[in-house]
């Protein structure tokens, strides 16, 4: 999503409308959508705004750090202009925002209580409030943090933590203290998030995605090279497995050995899950990654319900059901869905168009890709001059058939002795019509399970589909709060980095909801990107009596981020509180 304005001339005067829009795709064509015109909310609408802002963050920041601006009785002092500077410029509207969202989760709070105050300088609760918020804003490693990003920000304003006091160390040893807090931390989220937004947790969908490192990890045990969703099999790696509503929002996470199979970890988070939140009676949705008969016979057991998606062989067991035209159902344009009850599970059939046309291009361009190596090693051995290893022929037939797995059944291929060449063997290769249909008639469907019995197919089918909540959770992590790669080599300190995406995840929905309920669409990043350019600055006001006057203000946000504060209820400071120390050294 992106911000545009249009023009248009009234009664001789011209208005600025500023609209949030999108791009959609509509076959091979792109259009704009608007999300939201950020037209001017009149004095109801920003009463009715702050309201809800209000509601949400359940208290204002500390008045301490806004300086009252009293024009009455004040002092006058005249100013050598030819003199006057501006230092200090900083980012202060997106963590303004991130701070709010802190506030509105009541985290400052909770670690607060988690993390008494004692004889340390800065206060704990203070330091995971600064990473989260990093996180959350400008995502980056605990050292850039330190070295640089925090002194770029007004965050020492806002959590009073002066930027000479954030070091790497000191944020190292704030993810030590975090970390043994994280289940209290999710049992917190879950309370305040439902109590916010009015979030059901009857519905839990349950995934799984890896995360790679640099360097060795010699130190860290659970660092193990295996399959790789980053599409980085040189690294070593740990796997996350993460629980989210329906609406994607956060419940818990766990972070398992990066060579873990998923379908392993499937009795570990439900039970931890069932420990940290009592055994409710509660939908599980996975995919076919968790589907195994002995999970499967251990959820019926513990008396548990869920959706889950079925391993593609166990497809050809309904093969007859899939040619037959009866008691197919069409819940959208391009999806029919068929039930197909057994014992305690009932099976659900499904097809797509779009998807068919999708299964049938990727293995026609496998076969095709297959099809042409093999008549050229054919065409190879039939030109050769002089005998072949025929164990080297074999071995070069079984490679090409592991690259090309998807398609390896598409043709039976034998060597045989030949008389007639010079190479002595002759390659034959047939086509495989029985895999041929099958493909053609499988193309497009796929199988869900399921023991829920008072469901309708549609029902269970959109349930299912809305496992690509846990899937976009994952984007946000990797793309939006780049949480790869990890830097850390000891596994607390990794399992304390997951911690605090966890945390940024679970504002980022939280912000997502905001915006939602407030008309801004439900881009987070593109919001807090607009807001961080609303800077804070020191205005350095050199009087005649050799005195220095410094104000420290906050810039007047352009007529877009105005129209996106009022939208949200926020009201920006005009000027903040000078630390002591400094106004000192000014004078």
């Amino acid at each position: 999503m992106y911000l545009r304005h249009t023009k248009i001339r009234k009664n001789g005067k011209e208005h600025t409308y500023w609209l949030l829009v999108r791009s959609v795709r509509y076959g091979n064509r792109v259009r704009q959508e608007v999300v939201a015109s950020l037209g001017k909310l009149d004095a109801r609408g920003r009463r009715r705004a702050r309201a809800y802002a209000d509601r949400i963050t359940g208290r204002r920041l500390e008045p301490s750090l806004f300086e009252p601006i009293d024009t009455e009785g004040a002092a006058i002092a005249k100013v050598r202009l030819k003199r006057v500077e501006l230092e200090r410029s900083r980012r202060f509207g997106d963590v303004f925002l991130g701070l709010a969202v802190w506030h509105a989760l009541q985290l400052d709070d909770a670690f607060a209580r988690l993390l008494p105050e004692g004889r340390e300088d800065v206060p704990w609760s203070s330091l995971a409030a600064a990473l989260a918020i990093c996180r959350l804003c400008m995502p980056s490693s605990e050292l850039s943090l330190a070295e640089d990003l925090y002194r770029q920000t007004a965050l020492d304003n806002l959590l009073g933590i002066p930027v000479e006091k954030i070091n790497d160390d000191r944020l190292y040893r704030a993810l030590d203290r975090i970390l043994p807090h994280k289940a209290a931390i999710e049992r917190h989220l879950k309370g305040r998030i439902g109590e916010l937004f009015g979030i059901d947790y009857d519905l839990l969908l349950y995934d799984v995605t890896s995360t790679y490192f640099e360097g060795l990890m010699e130190s860290n045990p659970q660092a193990h090279r295996g399959h790789s969703r980053d599409h980085r099999p040189d690294c070593k790696q740990v796997c996350i497995a993460l629980v989210v509503t329906r609406d994607g929002i956060p419940l818990a996470h766990e972070v398992f050995d990066g060579n873990r199979v998923d379908v392993t970890t499937v009795r570990t988070v439900v039970e931890t899950i069932e420990q940290r939140f009592g055994k409710a009676n509660r939908v599980w949705v996975m995919d076919r990654g968790m589907a195994s008969e002995a999970n499967l016979a251990w959820l019926r057991a513990g008396g548990r319900r869920y959706v889950i998606g079925a391993v593609r062989s166990t497809l050809r067991r309904f093969e007859q059901k899939l040619v037959e035209s009866k008691d197919w159902q069409q819940i959208r344009d391009d999806i029919e869905v068929k039930l197909c009850p057994e014992g305690e599970e009932t099976y659900i059939l499904c097809r797509s168009k779009t998807r068919k046309a999708k299964d049938e291009a990727i293995a026609a361009r496998f076969v095709d890709r297959l099809r042409e190596r093999l008549v050229s090693l054919r065409q190879r051995l039939a030109k050769a001059k002089r005998p072949v290893d025929r164990d080297r022929v074999n071995q070069q037939i079984g490679r090409m058939l592991a690259r090309h797995s998807r398609a390896a059944k598409a043709f039976t291929v034998s060597v045989r002795t030949s008389e007639t060449l010079a190479s002595g063997i002759e390659l034959l290769v047939r086509e495989n019509g029985a895999w041929a249909k099958w493909t053609e008639r499988s193309a497009g469907c796929y199988l869900l399970r399921s023991n829920v019995r008072d469901w309708t197919e549609e029902e269970l089918w959109r349930t299912y589909i809305q496992l690509t909540e846990a899937e976009a959770a994952f984007r946000i992590y990797k793309t939006d709060l780049s949480i790869r790669p990890v830097w850390h080599q000891r596994e607390d300190r990794v399992r304390a980095h997951i911690f605090v995406c966890f945390l940024a995840y679970a504002m980022w929905k939280t912000l997502e909801q905001w915006l939602v309920r407030s008309g801004l669409g439900n881009s987070p990043r593109k919001i807090l990107d607009e807001l961080a350019k609303v800077q804070s600055a020191d205005i350095v006001l050199p009087t005649e009596d050799d005195q220095l006057i410094r104000l420290r203000c906050v810039v007047r946000p352009d007529e877009a981020q105005a129209h996106i504060l009022s939208r949200l209820g926020v009201e920006l400071p005009r000027r903040l509180c000078i630390p002591k120390a400094v106004v000192e050294v000014a004078m």
